[in-house]
């Protein structure tokens, strides 16, 4: 199946022919990208040497080989895969997926020096897209994913100097900057920290204080007060030097540690924007889980939301998974044929084919009027209300001035049994707490740009730009936002809802 497909386009493809018989480690498959990557490499680079999967065991499936079986195989990602040729797919996940029990954030990955000697012999790339995604995560793991434990990808590829080192970070390591944000390092928008003269930061200085100061907190608390002071200290510490989060603050110093490390070596970073369903690949609107956009739409969709900060001129930057998928490919291919250099490619839409907050917002209710049926999983019912973006200051000052009196009348309202305004309340913690974690991501004052991609995609001819498109112009966003990535919502990432019915009930209980 699959090797006929390549045979026809391998002479006029450089990316298949530079990746053909090439070993490659990736980290972070059990996540929605690692999956994507995986898949597309597999469905179309099928003559790939092999594919190393580093994978954390569990309780349920302590080896990696048990865990990719039955949490990763079995994903709908390679559904189509599976319609095409189940036998082949079968083959090539028995023969060359290699499933190595392990941990990113141990030394020599937690499966002993040896071993790891061996792995980082047989390698050519590695493609590291494990992450905390957490915005708010405790700034101890935070800090040990996202930045740390990029110490030991550097480990793996200096015991081994002809390895392409691949990082996926994200363009919000931009932080607090506005305006374009180029291809390049990123300079911090809060306090200074020094700068070396190849350019990245050095920031040794720095992990070391947020280590201290972590040891601090570990020392004065513990239990779920420990666990708060960690998120506080690391959106503190996040905001001192200019970012939003600890998310984007811990990526940001992991690229520079890898840039000090990788120093002369084969680095590529590739920085997408918020990643969203596929547009094409494997199918339209596939999605595993709820992602940054998702969480305000789902809450809008559940009438828990109405009102959220934001700037309705601003440019939300959205990227389909498999836009990001295939620059990764694309990158790693050059990575491989033009080694010893440090490349920085974004993937975002921001500069292309830019979509305005209050573009999204207003697909998103043009649909739910029309069609909210149609997502029996996302829309319990057509929802009543406007979904409203209002700048910031407005927000607050609304949700301040209706939380008052309301939280004097919560226990009066139990003893009445009144829930409907008691729902009103939980609904404004609901709005709060998005606020809280999306609010800077809903007033941008920044756009992305991705030159160098799109000059790299021109590079590779054609063949490639059609096998491995990266451009976001292709997107028409109100066919992607109400056609596309609804559906994919409503079919891949949401269960169906649970309906209990008294009669129902009093049924089962004849039954029985």
């Amino acid at each position: 199946m699959a090797n006929q497909q390549v045979n026809q386009k391998e002479s006029s493809s450089k990316v298949l022919g530079q990746l053909r018989g090439k070993r490659v480690l990736i980290t972070g498959t059990t996540g929605f990208l690692g999956k994507v990557v995986l898949e597309k490499l597999i469905r179309s680079v099928p003559d790939i040497g092999g594919i190393y999967l580093l994978i954390r065991g569990n309780k349920r499936h302590p080896d990696a080989r048990s865990r990719f079986d039955n949490e990763i195989a079995t994903s709908s990602v390679f559904d189509r895969l599976r319609s095409v040729d189940a036998e082949w797919f079968e083959t090539f996940l028995e023969e060359r997926v290699h499933c190595i029990t392990g941990e990113v954030t141990e030394p020599c990955f937690g499966m002993g020096e040896d071993a790891w000697q061996k792995l980082a012999g047989e390698l050519d790339a590695v493609i590291n897209s494990a992450a905390s995604v957490n915005f708010r995560e405790e700034l101890d793991k935070a800090l040990t994913i996202n930045t740390l434990c990029l110490e030991n990808i550097a480990g793996l590829a200096r015991q081994n100097a002809e390895l392409a080192v691949l990082q996926v970070s994200t363009c919000y390591v931009n932080g607090m900057n506005s305006g374009p944000v180029t291809e390049s390092v990123i300079k911090p928008a809060g306090e200074s920290i020094p700068r070396s003269s190849e350019g990245y930061y050095e920031i040794e200085e720095l992990v070391q204080l947020l280590q201290d100061k972590i040891a601090d907190v570990r020392a004065r608390y513990s239990g779920k007060t420990l666990e708060k002071k960690l998120v506080d200290l690391g959106i503190r510490e996040a905001n001192r030097y200019g970012w939003s989060d600890t998310y984007t603050f811990t990526k940001w110093l992991g690229e520079q540690l890898l840039m000090k490390a990788l120093n002369g070596r084969s680095l590529t970073i590739v920085r997408p924007s918020i990643i969203e369903s596929a547009v094409e690949e494997p199918a339209p609107g596939w999605i595993e889980g709820v992602k940054v956009a998702d969480a305000i739409i789902l809450a809008y969709a559940r009438e828990k939301v109405t009102l959220f900060p934001g700037k309705r001129s601003g440019v939300i930057d959205v990227i389909p998974v498999d836009l990001v998928a295939n620059a990764i490919v694309l990158s790693l291919s050059e990575a491989l044929a033009e080694p010893g250099r440090r490349r920085i490619y974004q993937c975002c839409s921001g500069s292309s084919n830019p979509v305005s907050l209050g573009q999204f917002i207003d697909h998103l209710m043009a649909e739910s009027k029309a069609n909210y049926a149609a997502y029996d999983h996302l829309f319990y019912r057509q929802p009543s209300k406007p979904f409203i973006a209002v700048n910031r200051t407005l927000f607050d000052l609304v949700v301040s001035g209706v939380r008052l009196p309301l939280s004097v009348t919560d226990k009066v309202l139990k003893l009445l049994g009144n829930s409907r305004d008691l729902k009103m309340l939980k609904n404004l913690d609901t709005t709060q707490s998005l606020a809280t974690i999306f609010g800077f991501y809903t007033a941008p004052d920044y756009i992305f740009h991705n030159d160098e991609l799109q000059a790299l995609s021109a590079r590779m001819g054609e063949v490639d730009k059609g096998l491995f498109p990266v451009d976001a112009r292709q997107i028409d966003w109100e066919v992607y936002l109400r056609k596309i990535h609804l559906a994919g919502l409503n079919r891949y990432a949401l269960k169906e809802r649970k309906v209990y019915s008294l009669r129902a009930s009093r049924l089962r209980k004849k039954a029985a």
